[in-house]
């Protein structure tokens, strides 16, 4: 057995090399002779080229349909991984809402039973009158906007003017037509504010710039810049609690104050009637 395995051995090793040989040779005509053929004619290289694609292509489609199944399995994958963690993330969220709603339901029951051994009267329901803004009046020494209404109920001097992000001043003329509005950042607007965080009490102090003032606060009060500012409801003009802005810096110029609501990009607004007459008086101006 074993001489004869070394005999195949020694047959069938010249003629695999003679094969291969022959093959490479094999090739390399063929190779020159399409070569000489593309040369020749141009026109029968094409149809030749055409004839192999065509016959090749139905090959190449059904092995490339494994390739394109497992893409697509793999798209798949990939998109429900993404379903799956976003699926997760919504499942927390809702977790952690839930929970925030079980705390403001028993926060809001402590607050009834509060208010009511507190025999506590609470404010009055506010109205509203949407408007546009239809001029800015403001320059170097006037801070104020007109709006597209008139006298009508729901509008009155003193009342306040707000958007959906904050306070931007009160009515300070009602006419026929149109409607002014003293904003907050002019010099003559004088509105009663809290810090909120500490309830300390000031004045947003317009100042005819962007960065409205903090002033007559109580000596030794703590302020910081990113302190939110609301009204505090004193002087019966304005209610307790509309969003104002926030501390924008503490330094020795003074507490500037960023509103929340940039005067150059108003453009619909919310006239508030909470039935307060407070301390404005006829001339429009703050006594």
């Amino acid at each position: 057995m074993e001489d004869r395995s070394r005999f195949t051995y020694r047959f069938t090793t010249p003629l695999s090399g003679l094969a291969q040989r022959f093959t490479f040779l094999g090739l390399l005509i063929v190779a020159f002779a399409l070569m000489l053929i593309a040369k020749a004619d141009v026109a029968v290289m094409e149809r030749l080229r055409a004839q192999v694609t065509d016959s090749v292509s139905p090959i190449i489609d059904i092995m490339s349909r494994p390739i394109s199944i497992v893409n697509d399995a793999i798209v798949q994958i990939n998109s429900l991984a993404t379903v799956h963690e976003r699926n997760e993330n919504l499942r927390q969220d809702k977790e952690r809402l839930m929970h925030w709603q079980s705390v403001a339901r028993m926060l809001e029951a402590e607050n009834q039973a509060l208010r009511a051994q507190l025999n506590y009267i609470p404010g009055p329901q506010a109205s509203y009158v949407s408007a546009r803004v239809i001029a800015d009046t403001g320059g170097a020494f006037v801070h104020s906007v007109l709006l597209n209404i008139g006298y009508q109920p729901g509008v009155d001097k003193g009342h306040a003017v707000v958007t959906g992000e904050g306070l931007i001043g009160r009515v300070e003329s009602v006419g026929g037509r149109a409607t002014r509005v003293l904003l907050i950042s002019d010099l003559n607007s004088r509105i009663p504010v809290l810090i909120e965080a500490t309830r300390t009490r000031a004045i947003l102090a317009g100042n005819n710039s962007n960065r409205p003032r903090l002033i007559h606060l109580v000596p030794g009060a703590t302020v910081s810049p990113g302190d939110r500012i609301v009204t505090s409801g004193h002087g019966g003009v304005f209610p307790v609690g509309l969003p104002v802005g926030l501390v924008d810096a503490v330094n020795e110029g003074g507490i500037s104050v960023l509103p929340f609501v940039p005067r150059d990009r108003l453009e619909y607004v919310r006239i508030l009637d909470f039935g307060l007459k407070g301390i404005i008086n006829d001339d429009g101006l703050d006594k």
